[in-house]
């Protein structure tokens, strides 16, 4: 562990708005910013906790947005301030990758980069912790790029999906295949069939490689990308870097790091992770966190019920109260003074009705 902290990176992304948790979560105070359980923890911190220890926190790089740089620092005062950088435009994940990189070559060299978001629910944390170690091990001595992938559960039709080739490796019980394909957010038989032949993994979001190795890919598939950024590095630290990032941003075209690289490159691989995980997409996903009365609701706060049996409730402040009578499969959520009620199974339409 003492060897890899000499030669690791970390960039935790957290420039998201987390519509779907509305009304909790508000484009002034973001999901990944919020204590959604009973540890007081933000999502934000509990990112930073997992991955404390396994390098020095001058080696963490958090990118969000401008807005929140402060709320940032506030919630997580062990990194350095310049460490916190303010995205000014959201621009998607391409953009967030390309920038924490030509930050990484400078400040750092060439160091293994593990690529994290604010807004996932690991656990156990040991286990995360032994996956990553793997992980840089395995992608410090190739020329290939690492994607988390996850076991899944159910199918979902949320997510996206890896399909798996040759086993390259197994590093105690960690298992690193070749990636044949990414494939985006399927429909449900689809997901059905990917679940059931055994062959695909969720895509997690989370990454791992050399900077030069993604550097190269980055060349090759978004060479605009570098390009821009490579010109706005020579003025990292200076007073024009505000300004000169501003201007960088206007101009970048936002896609994900999955659509602009990683699907395309020939050199992806995959660790099939055994350990919990929740991307906190929306209510459904918290549903395991809070406690279960004998109806099968998931509740938090104070709620009365009569007759009323799979619903999901949570108040933000714990003096509210909430009755259920006769009422089935429903999420409620009081928060600021605002209430959403929905069908469980309309959850995703929370985005676009806030929109």
């Amino acid at each position: 562990m003492e060897d890899m902290n000499h030669d690791l990176a970390v960039i935790i992304m957290a420039g998201g708005i987390g519509t779907r948790f509305w009304p909790l979560s508000t484009e002034e105070k973001p999901k990944q910013f919020l204590s959604l359980f009973d540890d007081n923890r933000s999502l934000i911190q509990k990112s930073y906790d997992r991955i404390a220890g396994l390098v020095p926190n001058e080696r963490v790089l958090v990118l969000t947005s401008k807005r929140f740089v402060d709320l940032a620092a506030e919630q997580l005062p062990e990194i350095p301030r310049e460490n916190i950088v303010g995205e000014p435009i959201r621009r998607d994940t391409a953009a967030a990758v390309c920038l924490g990189t030509v930050i990484c070559k400078k400040r750092f060299g060439n160091p293994v980069m593990v690529i994290l978001t604010a807004d996932h629910l690991i656990e156990p944390a040991d286990l995360f912790r032994e996956t990553i170690s793997s992980v840089t091990h395995a992608a410090r001595q190739s020329n290939v790029l690492y994607t988390f992938g996850i076991q899944p559960t159910y199918p979902a039709t949320g997510y996206g999906y890896l399909e798996l080739g040759r086993k390259v490796e197994e590093d105690n019980g960690i298992a690193h295949f070749e990636l044949l394909r990414f494939k985006e957010k399927p429909d449900l038989d689809t997901a059905k069939r990917y679940v059931q032949s055994g062959r695909f993994l969720w895509n997690s979001g989370m990454f791992v490689w050399r900077t030069d190795t993604i550097l190269g890919e980055i060349r090759k598939y978004i060479p605009a990308h570098l390009e821009i950024f490579s010109d706005a590095i020579k003025f990292y630290r200076t007073p024009q870097w505000p300004r000169v990032l501003e201007k960088v941003f206007e101009c970048i075209k936002p896609i994900s790091i999955d659509c602009a690289v990683m699907e395309k490159s020939r050199n992806v691989r995959c660790a099939s992770c055994t350990f919990s995980w929740s991307d906190v997409g929306g209510w459904n996903a918290i549903k395991d966190y809070l406690t279960r009365d004998e109806a099968g609701n998931y509740l938090r706060g104070h709620v009365r019920n009569l007759d009323s049996e799979g619903n999901l409730v949570f108040c933000e402040n714990g003096n509210e109260a909430v009755m259920l009578i006769g009422v089935k499969d429903l999420v409620v959520v009081r928060a600021d003074g605002k209430t959403l009620i929905t069908h469980k199974d309309r959850t995703e339409d929370i985005k676009r009705l806030v929109q």
